[in-house]
């Protein structure tokens, strides 16, 4: 039982031993990697003093300055696109301003040409109108001047001083005025009216657009100025009774 006992305490005495053992031969390695290889002869020293780090040149100033010109760099480049897309935009604005000006203008010019033909047609429209409306005072002058107005639109011949010598002669300006006692007369045809003309000469020489009422004064004195013209190139050739 003893004996035992004893083996037992052995066992664990070596098992301890052996792992102070193992311990140091762990604890000589590592210390041996601090050695350091000499020449022969030479003397050895250890140092338990760790070996320095290389010194490295650093400067916060460098890495600013690095920083500040990428910086620089790219704020010129926001500017510089900035002020590209600005100019576009001001020519766009200025070709569109001046699209706009050239529209207006041409947009002006054509309604300015129609106002002004507009205004040509008025003013031929009116000129007609006047021309179809003229009025004629209800005498003397205004019978002449209307009847040689219907004249010239048929080309028929004669003046105003012409018309108005024979009127005088014939008829005293007389509208109604009547022949009874001429060969006219005694035949049944008696000359009537402002220039004393017979029924069938008045009937053959009537010029259109006007009254057939041979005492009518326009219609007697243009009927009587178309005959006068066949026959004589003019009232103003006629002098005597016709």
């Amino acid at each position: 039982m003893p004996k035992n006992i004893f083996s037992r305490v052995q066992s664990r005495s070596l098992t301890r031993h052996h792992k102070i053992a193992m311990a140091g031969i762990a604890t000589l390695g590592a210390a041996a990697i601090g050695f350091s290889a000499v020449p022969s002869g030479a003397s050895t020293k250890t140092t338990t003093e760790a070996a320095q780090p290389a010194a490295v040149a650093y400067s916060t100033q460098q890495i600013k300055d690095v920083k500040a010109s990428v910086t620089d760099q790219m704020a010129g480049a926001t500017l510089k696109a900035e002020q590209i897309a600005a100019k576009k935009k001001a020519d766009a604005a200025a070709a569109a301003k001046k699209k706009a000006a050239a529209e207006a203008a041409k947009k002006k010019a054509e309604a300015e040409r129609k106002a002004k033909e507009a205004a040509s047609r008025a003013a031929k429209r009116a000129e007609a109108k006047k021309a179809a409306v003229k009025s004629y005072p209800n005498n003397l002058d205004g019978w002449i001047r209307e009847s040689l107005d219907v004249m010239k639109k048929h080309g028929i011949p004669g003046s105003y001083d012409g018309i108005k010598r024979n009127i005088i002669r014939e008829s005293s300006g007389n509208p109604k005025a009547i022949n009874n006692w001429d060969i006219n007369a005694i035949n049944g045809i008696p000359s009537k009216g402002l220039l004393q003309v017979i029924p069938p000469t008045f009937k053959h020489w009537h010029v259109p657009g006007t009254s057939w009422d041979i005492y009518d004064p326009v219609a007697n004195i243009t009927a009587a100025c178309n005959y006068a013209a066949d026959k004589y190139g003019s009232m103003d050739n006629v002098d005597s009774a016709y």
